[in-house]
């Protein structure tokens, strides 16, 4: 059976690797916020993520210095993702599989 990804709005907490693809995907416009990625491929997911690390790479991986306006959506994309994550029971100090 294919791995597919479950979707942003059915992961886990969506703060896991594959969630932040998305994440910065809407943050990039690389996929519309109406797009969570459900039922993708390992493939699709990855393109997603080579696309999303060649934009991070222009900024050196640093919201810091993202420009304005993309920072601030950062900022509002993240800390709705963080408010939901934890309504979910993640704890950011807990690793991946505890």
């Amino acid at each position: 059976m294919e791995n597919l990804y479950p979707g942003f709005n059915n992961d886990k907490h969506g703060i896991t690797q594959l969630g932040r693809i998305v994440l910065d995907g809407w943050l990039f416009g690389f996929i519309p916020e109406t797009e969570d990625c459900t039922g993708w491929d390992i493939g699709r997911m990855q393109g997603l993520m080579e696309r999303v690390q060649a934009e991070w790479d222009k900024y050196s991986n640093l919201p810091s210095r993202l420009p304005p306006d993309l920072r601030q959506r950062h900022g509002e994309l993240y800390e709705r993702a963080i408010t939901a994550a934890r309504s979910k029971g993640w704890d950011p100090e807990l690793g991946e599989d505890e």
